[in-house]
């Protein structure tokens, strides 16, 4: 067994983070492998094992993808209190998950404390999400209004479109990917809070099916309210990295009433809006010239967690690379703000 990445790690980032990559040759070391799990396998196909695990641990949100070349049995649970989402990467032939037949475009979820039964195909390579299952519901309480755990139920494998399953896969490695680049980046509560948040919006959106809901009922008075209680809100606090759940929290509306009272009035999205507000304010912060900063930090600070789109963002907004404006800024090239 082979640690890639945690040795290097170590001290690098809060208690609270983790990032690795091992590689196994035994299933029942590859088993052990997975942050407070209670797992054990059973080689089912002959032939030399070979796992790979990678793993980012973070807040309330455990991400990792996991890939076997031998069909196996996965038994065990989950740590307590959590709810666990998996979506096949890639798989030779089909799976068996509780009793049921799981293929490419399945989404599987676990309870945490739920019994494990999980027959895998020759070759597995799936990508998963363990969250804070408090957390988690109460983020869909505040910003959907929806109670998770009554919708999702006793359901193991939840029905989907492929192309949910398609978004929310891609979702998932993009995540795990930008971790893995940038594991720093973990060091900032702001960047942690954000990408938590979006993988929480991710997974309801691939969940909780809105092609069948309804618009809220809300009059044209009360949606201009909606928006100006919003604006007010930003104003007061400019200076943070304010997201669409911090508005439907302070604001005691739900993300498409939120969403709706924007495009009537504004004619603009609020994750457009903030996120302008937060360009800004990260280039506000690139114009004072900090000498020991780097871009990535002042990025993370505001809540980007994906670099490459913070970088075309900015520069479609602003005309310039942040490295750019910083590059100007340390020249003596701008007056800070």
């Amino acid at each position: 067994m082979t640690d890639l990445r945690e040795a290097a790690l170590a001290g690098a980032l809060p208690p609270h983070c983790t990032v690795s990559e091992v590689t196994s040759f035994d299933a029942d070391d590859h088993a052990s492998n997975l942050q407070h799990w209670k797992q054990h396998y059973v080689q089912l196909s002959a032939g030399r094992f070979e796992g790979r695990l990678e793993e980012a641990w973070f807040g309330n949100v455990q991400v990792f993808r996991e890939r076997t070349n031998q069909s196996v049995h996965e038994g065990g649970v989950a740590w307590e209190g959590s709810r666990t989402f998996g979506i096949p990467v890639e798989m030779d032939g089909l799976g068996w998950y509780c009793g049921e037949v799981f293929d490419q475009n399945s989404i599987l979820t676990l309870r945490g404390g739920a019994e494990l039964n999980f027959r895998t195909p020759n070759m597995l390579d799936i990508v998963a999400v363990t969250a804070d299952s408090d957390a988690l519901n109460q983020y869909a309480m505040q910003v959907e209004h929806l109670d998770l755990e009554a919708l999702l139920g006793s359901r193991r494998i939840l029905p989907n479109t492929p192309e949910q399953v398609a978004e929310l896969r891609s979702f998932l490695l993009t995540v795990l990917a930008s971790i893995n680049a940038a594991p720093a980046m973990a060091n900032h509560a702001q960047m942690r809070k954000a990408i938590e948040q979006a993988i929480y919006s991710s997974l309801l959106a691939s969940i909780a099916n809105e092609s069948d809901a309804t618009r809220p009922s809300t009059t044209s008075t009360s949606r201009v309210q909606i928006v100006e209680r919003a604006r007010e809100y930003m104003r007061a606090h400019i200076e943070d990295p304010i997201t669409v759940a911090d508005l439907c929290q302070e604001l005691n509306v739900s993300r498409r009433t939120l969403q709706y009272s924007f495009q009537d009035v504004l004619d603009l999205n609020p994750v457009s809006f903030l996120r302008a507000m937060r360009l800004n304010g990260a280039r506000r912060e690139l114009r004072r010239r900090p000498e020991q900063e780097s871009v990535a930090d002042i990025a993370a600070r505001w809540g980007f967690w994906h670099l490459s789109h913070f970088a075309a963002d900015y520069k479609a907004m602003f005309g310039e690379l942040p490295s750019e404006t910083l590059n100007k800024a340390r020249s003596g090239g701008l007056i800070g703000a």
